[in-house]
């Protein structure tokens, strides 16, 4: 790798195709990630992931397309685990589980029967980007193109049974429709995204983008479209860094990916909380007038100290904050109190 230059290594074939992989798995994973998330069912990417190992060792063995193999097997799995949890025959997470342990064990045990090389089986289990072929390439495009127009197309039906299912239930979706609708979507991202993250790690870049972005949004359609972006700057620059610093050490693009994906989540954590405790600060309170409160005289002490549970509006008002009584609007100032 240090024969040549990071710029001409941008230049190669095999890099080009790994930037539109990664472009594209980074649209699609947080899309269905943040219905996943709003339904509670973050695991349920690490799940389908899972189930497609067997889908993959199916495809090693019979000599046929990981991938479509890998599609059919985790759509399945995917399946089966929303009808388990919304039929009530077993808690989700004891469904999840199942689906853990069997996928990953059947994809093993076939990949040895088989007399597949584990290593091969290990390229999809942790991505491996910078080998994707051209075939491949168009395979990921055309399935994050469905996933991306579904999820974007479908997102006030698939937000109104995520979010509250008895109402959209009352307002006459077919929930359960949609819900084996979003599980398919997660099983088409899982397979789209494992050469690029890997089957293990798919999970984390459907899930911390959408973390991230909950941070900051304050509405479902930011909260999706911020997602879908930080996807694609978490594949495309973990990509990148991965590649930067191949020059020197062997660094994986998938690990490399979850990593920068996980530190972007990091750097928005502190200003998240910020950003809740100033917009705590402007929500409007039940009125309560304290004990001894003169509504009447604000040019003597106030009589108590404002702050965050006093139940008084507070408006931010140039370099101070204003306090709203009852129509009232006053600043600290000094030991007292001035009308506005």
């Amino acid at each position: 790798m240090s024969s040549i230059g990071f710029w001409d290594l941008l230049s190669l074939d095999f890099m080009q195709r790994a930037l539109l992989a990664a472009v594209f798995t980074g649209l699609a994973a947080p899309a269905v990630g943040t219905y996943l998330v709003q339904r509670r069912l973050s695991l349920m990417g690490d799940g389908i992931g899972h189930v497609a190992v067997t889908g993959v060792a199916l495809g090693l063995i019979t000599g046929t397309s990981p991938t479509w193999t890998a599609v059919a097997v985790a759509t399945l799995g995917a399946i089966a685990i929303e009808l388990i949890r919304s039929r009530g025959h077993t808690n989700g997470d004891v469904a999840l589980a199942l689906m853990f342990y069997g996928g990953l064990a059947g994809g093993v045990l076939l990949t040895g029967l088989g007399d597949q090389s584990t290593s091969l089986l290990q390229t999809y289990l942790f991505g491996s980007i910078t080998t994707i072929s051209p075939s491949d390439v168009w395979v990921t495009i055309a399935l994050a193109a469905v996933v991306i127009a579904v999820c974007v197309g479908l997102s006030p039906q698939l937000f109104a049974v995520s979010h509250d299912p008895e109402f959209a239930q009352v307002a006459g979706l077919r929930v359960t429709a949609y819900n084996l609708a979003i599980a398919v979507l997660a099983a088409v991202s899982v397979t789209v995204a494992m050469r690029t993250v890997g089957l293990l790690l798919v999970s984390a870049l459907m899930v911390v983008p959408v973390a991230t972005s909950q941070q900051l949004a304050r509405s479902f359609r930011t909260t999706l479209v911020a997602a879908m972006l930080l996807g694609i700057a978490a594949s495309v620059g973990g990509l990148l860094l991965a590649a930067y610093a191949s020059f020197s050490a062997n660094v994986a693009p998938g690990p490399t990916i979850v990593l920068l994906s996980l530190a972007g989540f990091a750097a928005a954590w502190p200003l998240g909380v910020w950003l809740r405790s100033r917009q705590r600060l402007r929500a409007p309170f039940a009125p309560i007038v304290p004990e001894g409160h003169d509504m009447a005289d604000h040019d003597v002490a106030h009589g108590h100290v404002h702050g965050e549970d006093c139940g008084h509006l507070a408006v931010e008002h140039g370099d101070h904050v204003d306090y709203v009584h009852d129509g009232h609007r006053h600043a600290p100032h000094g030991e007292h109190y001035d009308e506005h």
